[in-house]
């Protein structure tokens, strides 16, 4: 599946249903063309960017009349992994929005909130690693590798 395509008309489709309050809100997108993952990675990871985007367009921009959200997936380094002739590539995600921000004091290995229970779930899911900032508004950022033959048949690292 080509996830760069992919992504681009998941968040269209977000910005068309969230739409009502949030004509102010922009989005900024800096996708790497031509990333290919297997349904193993491009599941979880296309479920996550929803529950972020979501998020950010229902709660981040409350009592404010513009906004902007960002999304970045980028390729970080190609390499041979252990296995003969299986490439390796780590990704790194980040969903971020400069609006007012998640409390200091919300623990996000410790939540109530169901939806960022799913996303720490997810992150697991992919074999991830999971960052969140609050310097500017909110900042997710997700590293994770995948292992395939080709860039095309790019599969979750712990599958393989």
């Amino acid at each position: 599946m080509n996830f760069s395509q992919y992504i681009v008309q998941l968040v269209d489709n977000l910005f068309l249903t969230y739409r009502l309050g949030n004509e102010n809100i922009s989005l900024n997108m800096n996708i790497d063309e031509d990333i290919f993952f297997g349904m193993d990675t491009a599941v979880p990871l296309g479920i996550l960017i929803n529950e972020l985007v979501s998020n950010s367009l229902k709660h981040a921009f409350y009592g404010r009349d513009k906004g902007e959200i960002k999304i970045e997936l980028l390729r970080e380094e190609n390499g041979e992994s252990k296995t003969k002739g299986c490439k390796s590539t780590t990704f790194t995600l980040s969903v971020s929005d400069n609006g007012v921000g998640i409390p200091e004091d919300l623990d996000i290995e410790d939540l109530d909130s169901l939806g960022l229970q799913l996303v720490t779930t997810l992150v697991d899911q992919l074999d991830g690693e999971l960052e969140l900032k609050r310097n500017y508004g909110t900042e997710f950022i997700i590293k994770f590798t995948v292992r395939g033959n080709t860039d095309q048949e790019l599969a979750p690292a712990q599958y393989n």
